[in-house]
């Protein structure tokens, strides 16, 4: 157990263009070695690209992919006796959302194209209309799940 306070949430600021804290968080974790203003240019691009061949508006797909992705149970490893179970566990709010922004960005990051921004462009595409690389793995995370729910009562 720590000594120190606890450490306070300063928050983040919304991102300038759109004005959502949730694109400020994506682009925080799109960043390499600091460069914010690479991140933000790369995710703006792509909501741009997105703009052009949805109808809706950008932060709209963008939101409903994000949420399209969100896993609901993930399974955590529990040492019972000599045996490690595999027990199905729900995930709190903050998580779903950073485990569905993680996988999008590394689907993206792992696709073939011509840029960044047009492969994240892709990705939140597919995300939104619920195909694609990060909507997969949800799907696996929670197929894990379902077949490991009989040592659900090892929860913690």
């Amino acid at each position: 157990m720590g000594r120190k306070k606890k450490t306070v949430d300063r928050g983040i600021s919304p991102d300038p263009k759109y004005n959502s804290v949730v694109i400020s968080k994506f682009v925080n974790r799109m960043m390499w070695e600091g460069k914010r203003s690479i991140g933000l240019r790369i995710v703006h691009k792509a909501l741009g690209i997105l703009q052009t061949k949805v109808e809706k508006e950008p932060l709209e797909v963008f939101l409903k992919a994000i949420d399209n992705v969100k896993p609901n149970v993930e399974v955590k490893s529990r040492r019972v006796g000599g045996a490690t179970y595999q027990v199905p566990v729900e995930i709190r709010e903050s998580r779903r959302e950073a485990l569905g922004m993680r996988w999008i960005i590394n689907a993206a990051r792992a696709r073939s194209g011509h840029g960044m921004n047009e492969r994240l462009a892709a990705e939140l595409m597919d995300a939104y209309n619920n195909t694609g690389t990060a909507i997969k793995k949800k799907d696996d995370t929670h197929k894990m799940a379902e077949a490991n729910k009989a040592f659900a009562h090892y929860r913690w």
